[in-house]
């Protein structure tokens, strides 16, 4: 059985160029950065949990809410073959109990804040924003796209950040836990216009500060599926 069952829902994604260096001490270990076009990637991500269920069983209050996340890109080598791979540097949800689960079972690195979204259709424009509340101060990240997706283009951008079937956990600089998430391939939309107004270094430590007035490469928002979480193992 899976450990976990869910739909990932209008994923928003920032997309910066990082130094390769700020991320050595968040590598886990077994793993390699997976560089795309000479360019080493982190993502800010922001989406909906839908109709979510652990090992099967939906928890009251538990079922829809917000995440935001900051990761990056890893690939490990197995059997002759590259599994590509995120690893997150924080990841931010509405609920404590999920905080703990996760980083209990799986060694993530939750936290827990009050979060809010926005999902709209107005005059042709489809409308997401992803809020949440550190420090007394709303942060935001907010998209306008094109109302209708199309799929995403091979060997593109969009499907190198997009198209990650692993996770994985830097436990020690030895242990790595190893997670498969499964999902079939998305659709996106074309973006119109963003905002994102994110204190980084407050929200994710001093070395990400740069990344609050940088402009990112690009913006995408991706329709997302019903998505799995396998069981984690040691690697």
């Amino acid at each position: 059985m899976s450990f976990l069952k869910a739909e990932w829902r209008k994923l928003a994604l920032a997309n910066y160029e990082i130094d390769p260096d700020l991320l050595k001490n968040f590598l886990p270990n077994k793993t390699e950065l997976d560089i795309w076009n000479d360019t080493c990637y982190v993502s800010l991500v922001g989406f909906m949990f839908k109709n979510t269920r652990l090992l099967g069983i939906k928890i009251p209050f538990h079922i829809n809410f917000e995440e935001v996340n900051l990761r990056f890109y890893v690939k490990y080598k197995e059997a002759g073959e590259w599994k590509r791979g995120v690893v997150f540097i924080k990841e931010i949800v509405p609920k404590p109990a999920l905080t703990l689960v996760a980083n209990l079972l799986y060694k993530e690195h939750y936290q827990t804040l009050p979060m809010s979204h926005v999902w709209q259709n107005r005059n042709g424009v489809q409308i997401v924003e992803y809020r949440w509340k550190m420090g007394g101060k709303w942060q935001r990240f907010r998209v306008e796209s094109e109302e209708v997706s199309q799929p995403i283009e091979k060997a593109s951008e969009t499907e190198f950040i997009t198209e990650h079937y692993w996770g994985y956990t830097k436990i020690t600089e030895q242990k790595t836990f190893e997670y498969e998430v499964t999902h079939p391939t998305w659709e996106a939309y074309q973006i119109k216009k963003y905002e994102i107004d994110v204190d980084f270094g407050r929200v994710y430590g001093a070395r990400f500060g740069d990344l609050t007035n940088a402009t990112p490469i690009s913006v995408m928002l991706a329709e997302g599926s019903e998505i799995t979480v396998e069981n984690k193992r040691a690697i």
